[in-house]
């Protein structure tokens, strides 16, 4: 049953798309960060849905009278010079061809999507149904696993849905703590009480999530994220008191085999899974200064490569065996190893830019009519995003997990959509969402 529910949904949807290519960017974002098919038990999970609704897309763009030039800006430059990188160092990867092409598709697909997304999404009306889609796709299974811990005690472990980027517990956690000031954002600009109802359950339960899945790197992440939403809140004092209440609540509740795993951060040289990553990350470290301009290329957790750079000591020395092989459990490590040092040098330089932009177009449209009553809040919420990713990505090999730019789209769509209107009401100031939009509507 719920095979055809889901087909005759998707069938549905594709008209709709050709209509509207925007509409499709909506339904690929729910596809892709959801993963709906794999809530089926049949055929549908063999259906190429994603394929079907990019390629729908794509063909709707090409009549879409909606269709705006990329937004061109010092975020959307380093972005795409860090896809060229990415792309330059595939030809000197030291995998077989064939794994790093499927690699290197599998990156391109998120991006060619979030490109379109960027050509398409502008204003409020357009950019919020998009982070309704992106947060509620996997805020609703983080309402079941927040449930769930409940229920039990948080006596089992919470997962993420099946085969995709967010489904191991750890990615899942950092998923739902990224998520979280966003469904604070929607909590404050939601107009129907029910609504408003619903996202507030979603507040409360999802933390239970986050802890259910009892990992370590998700757990310093929400100490991270919750402290910079106390502090970016719309009442830092009165916010920052209640989610040290709330966490401090939902850590007591859970059952002390959980705090006996936490505990080990204390004390992470006696921990297997804590000195494999060091290992790992030693032996990527070798990697990049055997080859510091391309690195090793996409997919590095081989053999081969840590045959030739793994530490001397050896995985043995961290209980693992002598032939262990690791992937880089860190975004940092990832991208150093497989693209070199200037693949990590624009990777960071993305974060810090989009980062100092939120900042900036919040400032800018405090005061505007428009703008005020969303563009800064929704600002801050993407800098306390960033906060919780760059904390727990430290630990999970996330480097390529579409949510993070879906998060870097909401900047880029605000700055276009301030850029295109000033130019339009004001030609003298084109080309710059100038300070003076505080003061002038559009």
């Amino acid at each position: 049953m719920r095979d055809i529910l889901y087909t005759i949904i998707l069938v549905g949807l594709l008209p709709l798309i050709l209509r509207s290519a925007r509409f499709g960017t909506y339904v690929w974002a729910w596809i892709s960060v959801m993963n709906p098919h794999k809530n089926t038990y049949g055929f549908a999970q063999s259906i190429p849905a994603a394929q079907v609704v990019a390629l729908t897309t794509l063909a709707g763009l090409f009549f879409s009278r909606d269709r705006r030039p990329f937004p061109v800006s010092g975020i959307t430059v380093v972005y795409l010079l860090l896809l060229l990188w990415m792309s330059f160092t595939s030809l000197f990867a030291l995998n077989t061809p064939g794994v790093v092409l499927d690699r290197w598709v599998f990156v391109a697909k998120i991006h060619v999507m979030l490109f379109v997304t960027l050509m398409l999404i502008r204003g409020r009306e357009q950019i919020e149904p998009l982070v309704w889609v992106v947060t509620l796709s996997l805020a609703l299974y983080g309402v079941k696993g927040g449930v769930w811990t409940i229920l039990t005690g948080g006596g089992g472990r919470v997962f993420g849905p099946s085969a995709g980027m967010a489904a191991d517990n750890n990615a899942f956690g950092l998923a739902l703590v990224m998520l979280l000031p966003f469904l604070y954002y929607l909590f404050h600009v939601a107009e129907r009480r029910i609504v408003r109802y619903g996202v507030l359950f979603s507040l409360v339960t999802v933390p239970f999530a986050i802890l259910g899945t009892q990992s370590r790197g998700a757990l310093l992440a929400l100490l991270a994220m919750a402290t910079f939403l106390g502090l970016k809140g719309k009442r830092p004092l009165l916010t920052t008191t209640l989610l040290v209440c709330g966490v401090a609540a939902a850590i007591l509740f859970m059952p002390e085999s959980w705090s006996g795993r936490m505990k080990t951060i204390e004390n992470f040289d006696e921990d297997v899974s804590a000195m494999s990553r060091i290992y790992t990350w030693k032996t990527l470290w070798a990697l990049a200064v055997d080859r510091p301009l391309v690195g090793g290329g996409f997919v590095v957790d081989t053999p081969q490569v840590f045959a030739v750079y793994a530490p001397a000591e050896g995985v043995g020395a961290y209980r693992g065996g002598s032939s262990a092989i690791y992937v880089a459990h860190s975004i940092y490590f990832q991208m150093l190893g497989e693209h070199g040092f200037p693949g990590l040098t624009l990777y960071v330089l993305l974060g810090y830019l989009t980062w100092r932009r939120a900042t900036a177009l919040a400032k800018q449209t405090r005061n505007h009519p428009e703008y005020g009553s969303w563009v800064p809040l929704l600002m801050k919420m993407v800098q306390v995003s960033l906060a919780g990713f760059a904390v727990g990505g430290a630990f999970l090999s996330l480097a390529h997990f579409d949510v993070s730019y879906y998060v870097l789209s909401y900047v880029v769509l605000v700055d276009a959509t301030l850029r295109e209107r000033q130019k339009a009401s004001s030609p003298a100031l084109a080309g710059s969402a100038s300070p003076a939009i505080a003061s002038h509507p559009t």
